[in-house]
């Protein structure tokens, strides 16, 4: 399964954390925020589309970070990360039960989803070794 998730720094270097909802897998987990990529999408394309639906913001997809392979009980993923700039709008948990900026040394004490570990040692955040 192809998904895609993005990179959003604050100007302050922050970074933007979502807390997965109860009733969903990997429920209170924190992850980067995207979803999956629909038949036809590109991985741009879907990741601009997740990020309305689930934040209410437009941003623009920069450079794209190294995929990372994830084999769960349940599937297969390859995450595709990207950096992304808010255009318009502020984050809104639309989806998620909670939003947060955190720099490196709070993004070390959340529980975040395995699969975006390696997104987090290649960022160059401390503690993350992928």
């Amino acid at each position: 399964m192809d998904v895609v998730c993005g990179v959003i720094l604050d100007s302050s270097g922050r970074l933007l954390a979502c807390r997965r909802p109860r009733g969903k897998v990997l429920a209170g987990r924190w992850e980067f925020p995207g979803g999956k990529v629909d038949p036809g999408e590109t991985p741009e394309e879907a990741l601009v589309r997740e990020l309305r639906e689930e934040l209410a913001i437009e941003v623009e997809v920069g450079e794209a970070l190294s995929p990372v392979k994830w084999s769960y009980p349940w599937a297969e993923v390859r995450l595709m990360p990207f950096h992304c700039r808010v255009i318009d709008g502020m984050p809104q948990a639309l989806e998620h039960e909670e939003l947060r900026w955190c720099d490196a040394g709070e993004s070390r004490r959340l529980d975040w989803v395995p699969a975006d570990l390696p997104v987090l040692a290649e960022l160059g955040f401390p503690g993350f070794d992928g």
